[in-house]
Order: C-alpha cells, then structure tokens, then sequence
C-alpha cells in the first residue's frame, strides 16, 4: 500500500508551505500540519502565529511533533528508495537494452538473450546468471578460504617472533647477570674488560633485535596484505550479482596469493655461549689464578624445554617441567638433548663428562645437520654416540659392550681428520669403544641426561674442566 493512501483527508503527504515532502512535521491545534521550519519562517514573515490554512491563531509554546505524520512520511519515503534503488540495480545490455539473464563460461560475461544467439558467443557454454553466481562464489570461496589458511601460518609465525624477541630479552637479562657475577670475583683492573663484553653483548642485541622487528614489521605488513585482500573480497562477494560479476575478474586476480610461508630466523637468539663460555680462560693472561678451562661448553639454543643448563654452561639435567622457551629450527623439541656450543671440521679435540651413578645418558657425537625436531634416535644416521640405559645395558650405536666396571666419567676423544670417535673410561683411560666414518660435515658434541620414558634421570651430566698449565720462555 502506498504511504499517500494512510494519510488523512486534512493532512497532505506535502507540507502547504513548501509543497515538498513533510521535514520534522509538526501538529497545531486546529489539526493542521506543517515543516517546524516552513511554519517558523512563515511566522518571521507574517510577524504573527497563526496558521497559515485556517488562520487560527497558535499558541506561543513550540508546536508538537505530529509523530504519526512522521512515521506515514518515513515510511513513504522508504518505499520510494527501494523503488529507485531495485530500478538502478536491475542490469541491462548496454548493446540490446534486455535483462542479463545468462553467463557465458567461456567469456566470463553476463549475457541478454540477444547476445547469446550472436556469433561471438556461438557453441560456448551458457548458463543462467543466478547458477553462475552461485558456481563462482563457490570457486572464489576455495580461493578465500587458502588466503585464510596463509594469514593463520603468518600469524602463528608473528606470535612465534613476539616470543623470541621476549626470549631474547630474558637471554640478555640472565647473561648481563651472570657476566657481572663473574666479573665481580676478578680484580679491579678487569672493570675494563667486564664493561667489553657488555658492550658486545648489547650490540648483538641490539642487531639481533633490529633483524627480528624487521622480521616482525615484515610479517605484520603480509598479515595486514592478506587481511585486506579477505576484507575485499568478502565486500566483493556480498554485493549484488550484477556488481559481483562485472568485478568478478578483478577480484579472482586480487585473491591469489603467492606470499611464501614465513619462516623463523634461525640463529635469531642471543648467542648465550660466546659471552658465557669460557669467560675467565679468555683473561687467564691478567688472572692466572682464577683460570677454569671447559673444552665444550653447551649451547642453551639447542636444548630441549625440558633441560635446565648450568649458569656456566657445563651441567645439563632433565627437569620433567618444560620451560617456556621459542621453538627455533636449531632447538630440540621433543628429545631431551643439548649440543655444544663449538662444532668441529678438522683437528683432534677432546672432553670428560661426569656420568657419575646416573642409570641413563648419551654422549658423542652429532652431524650438525641431524634433524632435532620430532622424536629421533641415537641409531640415526650422524649419530656417533655411546650409551647407557636401564643401569646395566651400554651400548655404541647398535653394538652391545660389556664393561668390567661402572665408569663415573667418560673421555670423549674426536678424530677428525682420521675419521674417528672413541670413547674411553676417564680412571684409567681403558679403551670402550671407536667409530670410524669419513666425516663431511660439522661436527657437534652430543648431550643426553635421560630419555622422557626413562625413569629418574634429576642426576646432571657436567663437562669436566680441563687442566691449564701455562710454560712462560723467555727468547734468546
């Protein structure tokens, strides 16, 4: 029903001021309506309130809102917008002047029932614009849905970024403490050197953590990149059919994505070992006094979350409680291991650990590019290692040893030049066991406390310190 016909015989859907469509219509008392501001100009003018219709003088109080005017005016209005609105949304040929009823497959292009019996469009499939609409929301949903799938493996590596840089800070919080507590035994004249290896220190930060909020700029600007692309095409697919299919192309272009999955920066983390490790050794020429050489020192970066490393970086144990740690490429996250912070590709090198009276371990070897992530064994290929398990059963890769007697620390002795790794009962130096492979790679050595599976393990593995002896020859 149109608005006119609700309206009564005295009121006009025009106002008889203006002769428009009523604005803020308001009621007098003699029932006549009018616009609040045609009423109010036409009083300014006349000097006088009265009605312009019937004369009646109006009351000094401002006139009420005739609200059910009001709402037959809306209503009007309402209807007519839809009208005009349904009009200009109704496609036509711009050629024919006929509705776009059809789509051709093979143009990708809506079509008037003129244009499909064209010869352009001859033998090409055909089919009604509606079943089009459908069919290609369907295949851009697919595309849709891969750009979604790509913001949540972005998005994944973004909180993986936000958590190294927080490991990171930790890392440089914890390592300036254990710096200052070291140097805090030295000497005063070693002030000079402590305020060195900070200054290292907080340059690698400072570079490491520039790297990882370009890392993170980079991934957020991609995340922001997607994001848009679903936001259009969403827009794009709610619109009408006809404003769908005439930016169908663009949109199709628009929602392919050739972004590559985002990686974590290995090597990202603070490099604990090389500010750590052996920090009075490398100033025995000032200390010789104070002087403790550890010929492998651990490397935190690599250690499963279930292992706590000494503050000096020789001690590993299994603690059952995984640390909140970032799951970067060089960490193992479900073996519990450690690697040394140094790998080898030439010479002979050597290290003890103290196995003491502990019932499981592993010892050697490793290829650096073993893989760390997921469950691995030590009868892997690149694995050089001996073991103990259940307290009694030793063994080297796949071979079974007997031993006459329980080593409490074992020498690791490499090779690797000649191609080997052997191991040998520290007592005495009795010969246990020797690999021999043809090495091609870098070498790391190989820290096992226990396995998940493997009862109580809380003893630690320690990396014995080596002897330091300093000859002093004066030149002739």
């Amino acid at each position: 029903m149109e608005a006119t016909a609700l309206i009564p015989e005295k009121e006009l859907i025009c106002c008889s001021v203006c002769f428009d469509i009523f604005k803020e219509p308001v009621l007098l008392k003699c029932s006549h309506s009018f616009c609040r501001v045609c009423l109010q100009q036409c009083w300014e003018e006349k000097s006088s309130r009265e009605c312009p219709i019937c004369r009646r003088k109006a009351p000094m109080d401002s006139p009420p809102i005739n609200l059910a005017l009001r709402s037959i005016v809306e209503s009007y209005l309402k209807q007519k917008t839809d009208r005009e609105t349904a009009h200009k949304s109704e496609a036509r040929c711009s050629l024919h002047g006929e509705k776009l009823l059809l789509f051709c497959k093979h143009d990708k292009e809506t079509l008037c029932i003129v244009c499909h019996t064209s010869k352009k469009h001859t033998n090409h499939p055909v089919c009604p614009v509606e079943e089009a609409v459908l069919d290609l929301k369907e295949e851009l949903k697919s595309a849709l849905n891969l750009i979604k799938e790509k913001r949540k493996i972005f998005t994944k590596n973004e909180r993986e970024c936000k958590k190294t840089a927080e490991h990171m800070r930790s890392q440089t919080q914890h390592t300036e403490r254990q710096i200052k507590a070291d140097f805090k035994r030295l000497h005063q004249f070693l002030r000079e050197e402590e305020e060195a290896r900070l200054a290292v220190l907080k340059e690698e930060r400072e570079v490491k953590s520039r790297v990882m909020e370009k890392k993170l700029a980079d991934i957020t600007r991609r995340i922001s990149t997607l994001t848009d692309k679903i936001t259009a095409i969403e827009k794009a697919m709610d619109t009408e059919d006809a404003s769908f299919l005439k930016s169908y192309k663009n949109i199709n272009d628009r929602a392919q994505c050739t972004l590559q999955d985002p990686e974590l920066l290995s090597g990202a983390l603070i490099d604990v070992a090389k500010h750590l490790g052996n920090l009075t050794f490398r100033v025995w020429e000032k200390m010789l006094g104070m002087v403790q050489y550890t010929p492998v020192m651990l490397d935190p970066n690599t250690a499963c979350a279930d292992l706590s490393l000494s503050d000096d970086l020789t001690t590993v144990k299994r603690t059952g409680t995984a640390q909140d740690c970032p799951d970067n490429p060089e960490r193992f996250n479900r073996c519990v291991n450690v690697l040394g912070s140094e790998g080898f590709t030439s010479g002979k090198h050597s290290w003890e650990v103290k196995v003491g009276s502990k019932t499981v371990w592993a010892i050697g070897v490793v290829k650096e590019s073993i893989i760390r992530k997921g469950n691995i064994s030590s009868k892997d290929k690149g694995f050089w290692v001996f073991y103990l398990r259940n307290g009694d059963q030793y063994k080297a890769g796949d071979t079974v040893l007997t031993l006459k007697r329980k080593p409490q620390s074992i020498r690791v002795q490499l090779d690797y030049d000649r191609g080997e790794v052997s191991f040998f009962d520290s007592s005495d130096m009795a010969h246990i066991h020797t690999f021999k492979h043809t090495f091609t790679e870098r070498l790391f050595p190989f820290f096992c406390p226990g396995w998940r599976d493997g009862g109580s393990n809380d003893a630690p593995l320690q990396i014995c310190p080596a002897k330091v002896s300093v000859t002093v020859t004066s030149s002739q």
